[in-house]
């Protein structure tokens, strides 16, 4: 399975070991390793081998493949294997590697497919990066607060290789200038940082030499024991992202008690701790947090790149060997930069791992990737195998029958796992409307409820006082409606007596008069006959 680089890894195209095992079988007799230039990288706490060889076919047939093969005491600590063929002119380019035996030989062995065949008496030259985790072991394993950490890594001066050498070199890189001890095949030459061993002619196929080495080493040897991420996807434009963390010290553990006086007075205390470290956030990250059970975290920057959101975890104390934390981060990212669509076919395409800090080792993953309800033919293409576990179900504000939700896990990452991952699903968007209709239908439901609630009279038995009392009002509006009236007919009469003094037309002053006069008695008989009711009522209103 083809691996693409890691995101701002330098050397482009690696790959990953696939998981199925093909047949045994013994390795081309012909080919012949005519120089090796190995660099084992020991500068932090991981194992870093990276071995140049010139390839060479000393046979009359052509050459398709070749073995990759590991020592068995390292292959068990492998997290990643990748091969690269070393071009002059054009660029460096990845082969396809499956994993295979070989007859009567321990380790693991990787068959390498060579972009095209090596015939006789040519060379090639490949490139075969590996990663190994938890090969640096402390020694001593407990040390004070003001010790500083030695650790031993066991490998071997050779290339283990099922090919002839014809000559190689070990160049190792240390974290620093203090080694207490190390192994001295052929004189090897040591300079700061650096011992270098060889050359050494003409070594046999599957050849070992336990090479050791006991030196200084305070970087971080930080390891994610186990990270859940969780990938909230929304059609409305936003995708939420939250990390779960859970982090310890995996160098050695402290001895005796903890000074926090010394540890701030002292700047050789607690060399090896860790006070702080970065973690890289994608550019259009927002609304960031970071929290434990505690709650919020202050003891945090975030530095806003034009590339990246660059964001400094401080602990709520300093790590030393043995300790560990727990922590939550999280953030939102605009979907339209992730999420792409033509008809109802969507593909979500981000990182299945992001960058935590440096140097990273993961020995745990649980990935969960929460797709909108109604999602369906869910498919996902990741650039190296990962453990699919059966789906789902989330249900969040509105959900019906609930949101499906992938999950995946993994083991044993380190940072050239930092790669994209695509997830294809279909989703009809008429299903859009779904949580507005159900935010209408609720609103409704609510207001219509509340007007039949008003409206009914849920009382058991009646109270006689109550509806004299609103029988009462009732009478007394309707009196001081028409007394209203009457006030007005006395105005109305005013304006026509004023007209009469202008015209001294006194046919229209009677007619007037006899119609209000008329109105006056019909509301006076009105507002007595509502009097009588008053009285009825035993009301003391009729008489005011």
């Amino acid at each position: 399975i083809m691996q693409r680089p890691a995101l701002g890894w330098s050397v482009p195209g690696f790959l990953l070991l696939v998981a199925g095992l093909c047949g045994a079988e013994a390795p081309d007799a012909s080919l012949v390793n005519e120089e090796v230039k190995r660099t084992v990288d020991l500068s932090s706490h991981l194992a870093k081998i990276t071995a140049e060889i010139l390839l060479a076919n000393q046979g009359a047939s052509p050459a398709h493949s070749f073995v990759v093969a590991l020592e068995p005491e390292l292959a068990g600590h492998l997290a990643f294997v990748g091969v690269t063929v070393k071009g002059e002119e054009e660029e460096d380019s990845a082969l396809e590697l499956q994993e295979t035996t070989v007859r009567g030989q321990s380790g693991r062995f990787f068959r390498a497919q060579l972009p095209s065949a090596l015939a006789g008496g040519a060379r090639l030259r490949v490139a075969v990066e590996t990663v190994f985790t938890h090969v640096l072991r402390p020694f001593p394993t407990r040390i004070t607060q003001a010790e500083r950490q030695l650790v031993v890594f066991e490998g071997s001066h050779y290339l283990y290789s099922p090919y002839a050498t014809r000559a190689q070199s070990t160049r190792v890189r240390l974290a620093s200038k203090t080694v207490e001890s190390y192994t001295k095949l052929g004189s090897p030459s040591r300079s700061e940082e650096v011992i270098e061993y060889g050359p050494f002619r003409d070594v046999a196929p599957y050849s070992q030499d336990a090479m050791k080495i006991h030196y200084e080493n305070n970087s971080p040897f930080l390891t994610i024991s186990s990270l859940t991420r969780t990938i909230e996807v929304s059609h409305w434009g936003n995708i939420a992202v939250e990390e779960t963390v859970d982090l310890r010290h995996t160098g050695a553990t402290l001895r005796g008690p903890f000074s926090r006086y010394d540890y701030q007075r002292q700047s050789d205390s607690g060399v090896s701790s860790i006070k702080s470290f970065k973690t890289i956030l994608p550019a259009a990250a927002q609304d960031v947090y970071y929290r434990d059970e505690i709650g919020n975290i202050s003891t945090s920057h975030l530095l806003v790149l034009e590339d990246s959101v660059e964001m400094e975890i401080r602990p709520r104390f300093p790590l030393f060997g043995g300790w560990k934390t727990h922590y939550i981060i999280g953030y939102n990212l605009p979907s339209y930069e992730y999420l792409y669509t033509l008809g109802d076919q969507y593909a979500l395409k981000m990182r299945l791992v992001d960058h935590v800090f440096d140097d990273q080792v993961m020995d745990s993953l649980t990935l969960k990737i929460i797709l909108p309800e109604g999602a369906r033919n869910i498919h996902v293409d990741t650039p190296y195998p990962i453990d699919r576990i059966p789906d789902q179900l989330h249900y969040t504000y509105l959900d019906t029958f609930g949101r499906p939700v992938v999950v995946a896990t993994k083991t044993n990452l380190v940072e050239q796992h930092i790669q994209d991952m695509v997830v294809h699903y279909t989703f009809n968007k008429i299903l859009m409307l779904q949580e507005p209709l159900l935010v209408v239908g609720a609103f409704y439901i609510l207001f219509f409820t509340v007007i039949v609630y008003v409206r009914l009279d849920f009382s058991i038995t009646k109270d006689p006082a109550a509806e004299v009392r609103m029988k009462v009002a009732s009478i007394t509006e309707q009196v001081l409606t028409l007394v209203n009236r009457r006030l007005g007919l006395y105005r109305h009469f005013d304006e026509a007596v004023n007209k009469y003094k202008q015209s001294r037309d006194s046919g229209a002053l009677n007619s007037g008069r006899k119609t209000l006069e008329a109105e006056h008695r019909a509301l006076t008989n009105e507002i007595a006959s509502l009097q009588a009711r008053l009285k009825a009522e035993g009301s003391d209103l009729a008489d005011k």
